[in-house]
């Protein structure tokens, strides 16, 4: 079977290497085609994110500040979004599925196959991180993994809240965030606001900016469950249990759960507050040729 594969891409009529590959590998199967998006847009969201977070954490903020961290998410959104958008829409957020699929744009039973994907492209980036830093972990931690404490990293990894939120904290800090990216991802693709798709990549990654340079403070803006849990799922094998009991049991559970509950208000508030006042492309069309002048004659009665 392998050597047919490769004996029809080696004798294939297209011109370059890539094309032959393309056409013959391409998924006519819309769903599987559209994991493979999400897992791999996640896990490339993932691989940058976290590798820029562990660079923050270890470096002491000499090798990058915070304002640098918002900023390489920031891109790490754009150009997976640009990656995986054509194919599966570059959601790499099951909030933003789940979102989505109340909108009317996503099939519900797509929904949880699309968190599964995005789950395991974070979980794989995890590896692919700690990998590619497994000496500068050591050159840290001395070798001796902690998940807090002057020398613990499970931070690198997913999120922990700050040592001032009460229990309650974390979820109405993953509500905000992720509403708010839920209500300016709607105003972007809302089509009567005219915003060519070409340019939403870019404003999901300003979007993100935005947030972590407001949001940032209470638990580290993860307002992705799959971002947050598959890592954590990773770090388990590296520092145990402790990743699910870390500060206080059960804490997991809020970035988990709770941007679903953002990502639904934050979408339907959108669409509540401006959405469903948003006129037609047509009527402003209208609007603008009726108020504008027809005619050389027209004008000169507005001068007079």
């Amino acid at each position: 079977m392998f050597l047919q594969f490769i004996r029809k891409i080696m004798t294939a009529k297209e011109d370059t290497l890539p094309e032959r590959l393309r056409f013959h590998g391409v998924h006519t199967n819309i769903l599987w085609r559209n994991l493979i998006s999400e897992f791999f847009g996640t896990f490339l969201l993932c691989f940058i994110g976290l590798s820029i977070v562990f660079q923050f954490h270890a470096g002491g903020g000499k090798t990058t500040e915070w304002i640098g961290v918002n900023i390489g998410w920031g891109f790490a959104i754009m150009f997976a979004v640009m990656a995986t958008a054509r194919m599966s829409g570059g959601h790499l957020n099951p909030a933003v599925s789940l979102l989505l699929w109340s909108l009317g744009h996503l099939k519900l039973p797509w929904v949880p196959l699309y968190a599964i994907a995005q789950t395991a492209g974070a979980f794989v980036a995890s590896l692919a991180m700690y990998s590619y830093y497994y000496e500068q972990f050591d050159a840290f931690d001395g070798g001796n993994r902690s998940i807090l404490g002057a020398t613990g990293t499970a931070g690198c990894f997913a999120s922990y809240p700050s040592p001032n939120l009460g229990v309650w904290g974390p979820y109405i800090d993953q509500c905000v965030g992720t509403g708010v990216l839920a209500y300016f991802l709607c105003v972007v693709i809302d089509e009567r606001n005219q915003i060519p798709k070409i340019w939403h990549p870019m404003f999901f990654g300003f979007l993100v900016m935005m947030i972590g340079t407001g949001f940032g403070m209470n638990i580290g803006y993860p307002i992705n469950p799959a971002r947050d849990l598959g890592p954590r799922l990773f770090s388990y094998f590296i520092y145990g249990p402790g990743v699910f009991h870390s500060p206080y049991p059960n804490y997991w559970l809020a970035p988990a759960i709770a941007p679903f509950v953002g990502a639904l208000v934050g979408g339907w508030f959108y669409h509540f507050s401006l959405g469903m006042h948003n006129p037609d492309i047509e009527e402003t069309d209208a609007a603008s040729v009726s108020e504008s002048p027809k005619s050389a004659e027209q004008q000169k009665l507005l001068q007079a």
